[in-house]
């Protein structure tokens, strides 16, 4: 068993927000089992807002600003750091590589990656593919070596997300003033980047609507670029409010803090929701891998709607009665 107390152990995820929440609870669960430990986060600049919700890492490298280097001058920030260990959650060759070359002594990886054979030299035998764990208990794999010999619950993961807090920031003056309304609130993040199969537009607007008619104050998030694809279908009353491009990161996760329920399909929003106590539906397509086995939010109050078909490109089979079901009586 590697002893991680006085050492400073090297995270990398270097992927998206959704991924990176799943992964947050590896550094709580280390913390918990080696309170004398230094956890330092890599991951990427956009993501940097949601790591620091986590008081458990102790400091954050933004791979973007270590690519701005050169080969040399990466390998000497690395080596300055006196890194330990470094755990490879999202396997990555130029990271793999990099840490091979500041000489860390501890280097995990999975085995089924064939770069990790040349730069990892503690491989774990492990497949996420065909897995039937979620994601988030798939990490867990990857803390064998520090005597963990049972892969936590889902429950037990959420459990570790407790000490996760919103950034105190301030919100734009209009979308502070909406939420002093004394209304149920609900956000609508309709659009994924590309990472997940997503909603037909046109039914989050027949949401929407009906949400509005039982009196609730509708929230559609996005950036701007998703808002510009969207904002044709954004129904058109007092208490329904556009915030697409109008919010960072750390706005946002304070926004969704502030909210009671959030609809999404798989995405980075979702996620965050999830571990910020909301209730959350999630929709879903029932293929693996990208059913709700794998991807679902963690925390207490989500909800997975699955779509009745078995089509992997589409969940245009979720009704919209199904949804405001679960927004209404949960």
């Amino acid at each position: 068993m590697i002893n991680l107390n006085h050492q400073t152990i090297l995270i990398s995820r270097v992927d998206s927000i959704g991924d990176v929440v799943l992964t947050l609870p590896l550094c709580v669960w280390i913390k918990e089992q080696f309170p004398d430990c230094k956890i330092v986060f890599l991951g990427n600049t956009y993501t940097k807002p949601v790591i620091s919700c986590l008081p458990e890492v102790d400091e954050i490298i933004e791979w973007k600003e270590l690519q701005n280097l050169t080969a040399q001058e990466q390998i000497n920030f690395i080596k300055q750091l006196n890194i330990d260990v470094c755990l490879h959650v999202f396997p990555k060759k130029e990271v793999a590589q990099l840490t091979k070359q500041a000489q860390i002594k501890k280097r995990i990886g999975t085995s089924h990656r064939l770069f990790h054979w040349f730069t990892c030299n503690v491989r774990l035998n492990f497949s996420r593919k065909n897995s039937d764990l979620h994601e988030s208990q798939l990490n867990f794999e990857l803390l064998k070596p520090f005597g963990l010999t049972t892969i936590p619950t889902l429950e037990n993961i959420a459990t570790m997300m407790q000490s996760f807090k919103a950034p105190q920031v301030d919100l734009p003056d209009e979308i502070t003033q909406a939420l002093q309304k004394n209304l149920p609130k609900v956000i609508l993040h309709t659009k994924s980047q590309g990472s997940a199969v997503e909603w037909p537009l046109e039914k989050y607007t027949q949401l929407a609507n009906q949400l509005l008619k039982n009196g609730y104050q509708v929230f559609y998030t996005g950036t701007e670029q998703e808002g510009s694809l969207i904002r044709s279908s954004i129904p058109y009353h007092t208490n329904c409010i556009d915030t697409t491009g109008k919010m960072n990161l750390s706005q946002l996760i304070n926004f969704i803090s502030q909210c009671e329920t959030l609809v999404a399909c798989s995405t980075g929003p979702m996620h965050l929701s999830g571990i910020l106590g909301l209730k959350t539906i999630g929709l879903f397509s029932s293929i693996k891998p990208i059913h709700p086995g794998r991807w679902s939010a963690l925390g207490k109050n989500v909800t997975n709607i699955v779509s009745p078909t078995l089509q992997p490109k589409t969940i245009a089979a979720i009704e919209v009665d199904d949804i405001l079901a679960a927004i209404i009586n949960a």
